[in-house]
């Protein structure tokens, strides 16, 4: 799973930015949570902003629909290495000196295509594989 920090990063690469406390969860805890670094004083401290008008392109929108984004693609990507690693264990029945059979095939390609119906491993269901 993503973080909130991660998601900021996302949102803004550039943005100098501070949370504070657990990790926000609505948009309430995330403005109570969330700074933004606005430049420095004379002694080099940080100044920070706790105003959304100061913020630019991170909110609590921006960042949750970007949480959401890359937790869907860490979850693709684990279904991606699941499907890879099904694929590979049956690599051997492409062999030049073996015929494989329709079954052998089919579940090759209902491996190869599972990305096109499922987005995770919650709620993949695998082709059977044949003996």
């Amino acid at each position: 799973m993503a973080s909130i920090s991660q998601a900021i990063k996302a949102v803004d690469a550039d943005a100098q930015w501070v949370l504070r406390g657990e990790e926000p969860t609505d948009a309430i805890s995330f403005n109570a949570a969330f700074s933004i670094v606005t430049g420095t004083d004379d002694s080099g401290s940080a100044i920070l902003s706790d105003d959304p008008d100061d913020w630019g392109s991170i909110s609590w929108g921006t960042v949750k629909i970007k949480l959401a984004d890359l937790n869907a693609a860490d979850a693709l990507k684990l279904l991606r290495e699941e499907r890879n690693k099904r694929i590979a264990e049956t690599d051997w029945w492409a062999s030049s000196d073996i015929t494989m059979t329709a079954e052998r095939t089919a579940y090759r390609q209902a491996l190869r295509d599972i990305t096109n119906t499922y987005t995770s491993l919650d709620d993949v269901v695998w082709p059977v594989k044949p003996e």
